[in-house]
């Protein structure tokens, strides 16, 4: 087992405590009033990664016996952030808008799942040819395109920077995964996508099911780490009843990822089930097809990290194997290439402490 920072997971339980639903907050307000300034910006530097700025300081907030002063922070804490997704909500009603009109079938992924709060990035998946997709974005916005990574190349994943929008425009083309490899489930998620009325804006989502294998995806498959708001954006979405788990584990079977949904399920109800004394009372097919749990998890760098091994190479090993055993030549070249650039971006990050021009 890898060792925890102290210091980072005493502030991510008090992040739990404060944004997981029923609320009980009273013990983190008393260690958020007795926490100086710089550990008050530590706590929202990862509050700002863990997109639960809005959901873990409202409380505070509107909490009446916490002291004035904790409040009056909360407050201008909570200003500021509003004040940035209040700017970007806009402009990505305008970005999804002009694609649209473009014959670029556009959904927004990820980042509106964080409501109240929204991500650092704003995450688009178009079903548009790159080519077009940029010719809007130059076009209409006069964005500037990002340096790509090699696993950005291979992605086919553009990232821009929009006059007026502190947030880098995110946007897949065609394909998810993290070497691309997933084209028919790209076009699932657009077809199968619906309405969401956010701030003002109706803005075009994954379904649920979508939801929660876009967040395998990016979890299990690429960052090997959780946030705060990966484990209550899933508490909320299992328990609003609209997963249909028989189509998700359809789907999930079908990309060759199953184990790794199971797993990103089971994680997050042990996380839950560590807050509140219950987890997300996941269907027994769940349950059984997880291959490991919260237990495997330790906190470094600001998050909770997953180990590579063996548990995130297994289910790299897994996909593989599906994928070829189905046929699927072009995508099972892609995921070859993974380890290679997985292991250039490691030696990359811990000469420069950046993975950039990698991954």
């Amino acid at each position: 087992m890898f060792p925890t920072d102290s210091k980072q997971a005493a502030i991510i339980r008090m992040l739990f405590q404060l944004s997981l639903e029923p609320f009980d907050c009273m013990d983190a307000i008393r260690e958020l009033e007795g926490l100086g300034p710089a550990d008050r910006e530590l706590l929202m530097e990862i509050a700002s990664s863990h997109h639960v700025v809005l959901r873990a300081l409202t409380p505070v907030l509107e909490n009446s016996t916490a002291p004035y002063e904790l409040r009056r922070w909360a407050a201008d804490e909570v200003a500021r952030e509003q004040a940035r997704i209040d700017n970007a909500l806009p402009r990505l009603a305008a970005i999804c808008d002009a694609l649209e009109e473009a014959g670029c079938q556009t959904v927004v992924m990820k980042s509106l799942d964080h409501f109240p709060d929204i991500g650092c990035d704003l995450d688009l998946l178009s079903l548009g040819e790159d080519q077009k997709v940029i010719a809007v974005m130059t076009g209409r916005f006069g964005a500037g395109l990002q340096a790509r990574s090699w696993g950005d190349r291979i992605a086919h994943k553009w990232n821009f920077e929009v006059p007026g929008l502190p947030e880098a425009v995110e946007i897949h083309c065609r394909r998810l995964g993290q070497m691309g490899e997933h084209i028919q489930l790209a076009r699932r998620f657009v077809r199968r996508r619906g309405p969401k009325a956010v701030g003002g804006y109706t803005f075009l989502v994954p379904a649920p099911e979508e939801r929660l294998i876009v967040a395998t995806l990016q979890r299990m498959y690429r960052h090997l780490y959780f946030r705060v708001c990966d484990i209550v954006n899933t508490a909320a979405l299992v328990e609003a009843g609209t997963v249909d788990w028989s189509e998700l584990h359809r789907a999930s079977e079908q990309a060759g990822i199953w184990p790794g949904v199971a797993s990103f399920l089971r994680i997050c109800s042990e996380q839950v089930e560590r807050y509140r004394g219950r987890g997300l009372g996941l269907p027994e097919a769940v349950r059984s097809a997880a291959r490991f749990g919260a237990d495997t998890m330790w906190v470094g760098n600001k998050f909770l990290r997953i180990p590579l091994m063996p548990h995130g190479a297994r289910l790299y090993t897994e996909q593989v194997t599906k994928t070829a055993l189905r046929g699927d030549v072009p995508a099972t070249f892609r995921l070859s290439l993974f380890p290679t650039l997985a292991s250039a971006a490691v030696i990359a990050y811990k000469l420069t402490g950046s993975e950039k021009g990698i991954w």
